[in-house]
């Protein structure tokens, strides 16, 4: 046989080997992997510069760290408005969207009155506030306190304009929702508006995916500032209060979530954590609730939940479903802030936390820190506001593991509610697995379709 009478099969075989090469030159390291790595570095580099004291390294730090939430905030404005407008439309494509819209707020609800009770007991159980050596002149009253008053008069903006500028995420929200439900009443006249929106959102969401693969490196920055600038003597003041924080959100996250996922959504916990880690995992190191909504979304959906009732629960969770800074911090914070200034809590107080926890969780809006929601449960509880200035040290500590068990819970309750309306894709819950992050070309997918909610 001659050299060119070669079969098919050897034809084959010969442009098979080429391929070994095409996917040995084409393996990346997971983006969990990336994460972790940055945050080994960026301990590593924190301790170096910190006990070195190198100053050039710490400021390199800071503006690394700065630079990444930077750009997560650069889209936090737009993002919110286009997300939240696009998700009120979309609802028209689903099956008894009145119903499945309340029963997700029902849900915010139950999983948020259960997380502030957690974290009373914890509170109650360990004392945070005593043995810290901390004073009442160790705290500084914020410019601003957040009060009752200024968050229902807050939500309606004075100018279109202020909102996006000023980055109010409540009162974007607000205009969001009223352009959503114009949309949806003028119907087919608005549909260039809605095709424009659908667009600027997914332009919103790739230019974000390309800030999120930078993640590692922000990682580095901003892990390694905090232990540069605050150190571990300042955290060990703090101890009994940051475990506090931890294990709370632990509790949370790893223990009331995966018995809701089996006894009342009836799948397996160990699959919704599998699914849902690279949100979870962003959520820890860029402790932006809005920053990580896209992946959020996605991981979501991968876990079987409609798009359509997806890509209205995800935003509007990212901005009002907030069990970590809105009810395990708040609860925890405000005892600790009553044992340093000497003030006496009871029955009364207590479920004035758990109100605040529920109603007043929006006045987080899913951005970097919970000082706003803890001004608000001060001053409802008549405490010094001072007290937010003794935890104000420690609080990008505690952000990341408070933000992780929000984006938790803003997948989690979509799940519940599409099982128990019978919308769940099953098959596609059980076989979730790949990182988003590490094939986000992909995510351009057809819309699943929603069967009748029974």
């Amino acid at each position: 046989m001659s050299a060119n009478s070669a079969t098919p099969a050897d034809k084959a075989g010969q442009t098979e080997k080429p391929s070994r090469f095409r996917t040995t030159k084409s393996f990346k390291i997971p983006f969990w992997a990336q994460i972790l790595g940055g945050l080994v570095l960026g301990v590593l580099l924190g301790w170096l510069a910190r006990s070195q004291d190198i100053s050039w390294l710490i400021t390199t730090l800071s503006k690394v760290g700065d630079t990444f939430i930077g750009l997560l905030k650069l889209a936090v404005a737009p993002l919110v408005f286009f997300a939240i407008l696009v998700s009120i439309t979309n609802l028209r494509k689903v099956n008894n969207a009145a119903r499945l819209a309340t029963r997700t707020l029902l849900w915010f609800m139950i999983t948020s009155l259960i997380a502030v009770a957690i974290g009373l007991a914890i509170g109650l159980l360990t004392n945070p506030g005593s043995g810290t050596g901390l004073t009442p002149k160790d705290g500084k009253a914020p410019d601003h306190a957040g009060s009752w008053i200024d968050f229902l008069t807050g939500i309606i903006p004075t100018d279109v304009i202020t909102p996006f500028t000023e980055l109010n995420v409540l009162q974007i929200v607000f205009m969001a929702a009223v352009a959503g439900v114009a949309v949806l009443k003028i119907g087919d006249k608005a549909q260039p508006i809605l095709e424009l929106s659908e667009s600027v959102l997914a332009l919103l969401q790739k230019a974000l995916w390309w800030v999120i693969k930078l993640s590692p490196i922000g990682t580095i920055g901003l892990i390694g500032f905090a232990i540069a600038d605050y150190g571990w003597n300042l955290i060990s003041k703090y101890a009994t209060f940051t475990a506090d924080i931890y294990v709370g959100c632990a509790l949370v996250m790893f223990g009331v979530y995966p018995l809701l996922l089996a006894f009342v959504a009836k799948v397996n916990p160990l699959q919704f954590f599998k699914g849902a880690w690279p949100a979870i995992q962003l959520a820890f190191v860029s402790r932006s609730s809005v920053g990580t909504m896209p992946i959020t979304q996605k991981v979501t959906e991968r876990l079987g939940v409609p798009k359509e009732y997806t890509s209205f629960a995800v935003p509007f969770g990212a901005t009002t479903k907030m069990d970590g800074c809105a009810a395990i911090y708040p609860s925890i914070a405000a005892i600790f802030v009553a044992q340093i200034f000497d003030v006496n809590l009871g029955i009364k107080e207590y479920l004035l936390i758990a109100f605040v926890s529920v109603v007043g969780s929006a006045a987080t809006a899913g951005l970097t820190g919970a000082t706003v929601m803890l001004t608000l449960t001060l001053s409802t509880l008549g405490l010094p506001m001072e007290g937010v200035g003794l935890l104000l040290a420690i609080d990008p500590v505690l952000d990341m593991m408070r933000t992780a068990t929000n984006v938790a819970g803003q997948a989690l309750v979509p799940v519940i509610v599409a099982a128990r309306e019978r919308i769940l894709d099953r098959e596609a819950y059980e076989s979730a697995s790949a990182s988003p992050l590490d094939d986000a070309d992909d995510f351009e997918d057809a819309p699943r379709a929603v069967p009748a909610a029974a």
